[in-house]
């Protein structure tokens, strides 16, 4: 896949950028035009997460590239980014701000709609490894804090590997602290805080030295300066508002419901007080006049 030159002059770079960003890279959208049109930024990242040097990659092909200048409609909703690795690997990765509660079982079907896309005559042995990551801007399980985790088909008694062909991963954007020393030596606390950053300050410290994030951020400088780029990127700013309002009316809902059904099982448990006081009543009536 090509890839995107930058005319770095002092006009254009990003180094002379103060205050907040527009658009940063937990925009899913900003997130995945970066991803396909820098590939060495791409390569890096994958290198961090697989724990690979980068003479370790051969080659990366992206799968499902989207066009910058169409529009943003629903099948553009899922921006997940389909990388074909090394001639043996799919991998899925993902920037997910929204939580819909779902993650588990919509990271469960990308993993296993890859798995199962076997080219027609293939045996199953030739099948890919696939693995799925997802950057998490909010806690998947609050009981289970971690950064970064990596989910694997095992035996539930020694934790034998049933297969090494699936794999899922987590970044919890929201608790980069948790970062281990392996989390830390590949950086990928680095790149979960370069995607995190909010203002220029911030994301210049981050990249510097660094020349793969030093390219990311160039490149959302410059797409944070692109027209067509800055409608995409609002448009799913939009989505995302519209998904909040729905969850938060969906959950005031749910929590009225619940307040209604206690309500009913306290009226209930003070009728069923009210019919046991009346029957020892009854009871003690019924004695009096048989005495």
């Amino acid at each position: 896949m090509e890839e995107t030159n930058f005319n770095c002059n002092l006009s254009t770079s990003f180094q002379n950028a103060t205050g907040k960003i527009d658009y940063g890279l937990t925009n899913d959208y900003m997130f995945r035009v970066i991803l396909q049109r820098h590939i060495k930024v791409l390569k890096a990242l994958i290198c961090s997460l697989l724990h690979l040097q980068p003479h370790e990659i051969k080659e990366v092909y992206i799968r499902n590239p989207i066009q910058p200048g169409e529009a943003v409609d629903d099948k553009e909703f899922v921006l997940d980014i389909e990388v074909f690795f090394n001639n043996d690997t799919l991998i899925n990765l993902e920037m997910q701000v929204l939580n819909e509660l779902n993650w588990s079982e919509r990271s469960l079907a990308y993993l296993c709609r890859l798995f199962a896309s076997l080219y027609k005559g293939q045996d199953y042995d030739e099948a890919l490894s696939v693995v799925h990551i997802g950057f998490l801007d909010f806690q998947l399980f609050p009981e289970h804090p971690e950064f970064f985790g990596i989910y694997r088909l095992m035996n539930e008694k020694d934790h034998y590997l049933y297969s090494d062909k699936l794999s899922l991963g987590v970044v919890d954007l929201k608790h980069i602290e948790l970062a281990t020393e392996e989390d830390r030596a590949f950086q990928i606390d680095h790149w979960a805080r370069l995607f995190k950053a909010t203002t220029w300050e911030e994301i210049k410290m981050i990249a510097k030295n660094n020349e793969y994030m030093t390219e990311a951020t160039q490149a959302l400088y410059e797409y944070n300066a692109d027209y067509v780029i800055r409608q995409k990127c609002e448009a799913r700013e939009e989505y995302e508002r519209r998904q909040r309002t729905l969850h938060k009316k969906l959950s005031d809902a749910q929590e009225k419901i619940q307040e209604q059904e206690e309500s009913l099982r306290e009226k209930d448990k003070l009728l069923k007080e009210q019919e046991n006081e009346i029957e020892q009543l009854k009871a003690l009536l019924k004695l009096s006049k048989s005495n």
